[in-house]
């Protein structure tokens, strides 16, 4: 089943953009709409600080939102390891 798709069109392409570089999209969460997972999981991954990262419902501007997701993925080290390697 599709999950639910954001009602921020430039935060959504950029929830398609991690999970096209294998992150997972969970909805819900406290104050977030969800959160993404990196597929990697890595003890060595930076201590976690980009291993989980909240998607808000409501970002005050979307556009630095969508920016900052990209940006985690992005900046996984346990991925930069992984291409550096192939």
């Amino acid at each position: 089943m599709p999950r639910k798709s954001h009602s921020k069109q430039e935060v959504e392409n950029a929830l398609k953009y991690a999970e096209k570089h294998g992150w997972r999209v969970e909805l819900g969460g406290s104050h977030a709409w969800g959160k993404i997972y990196c597929p990697y999981n890595n003890k060595e991954c930076r201590c976690g600080e980009f291993c989980i990262a909240s998607i808000w419902s409501t970002p005050k501007n979307a556009g630095n939102h969508a920016k900052q997701i990209k940006r985690v993925v992005d900046n996984c080290s346990a991925r930069k390891n992984d291409d550096e390697e192939e």
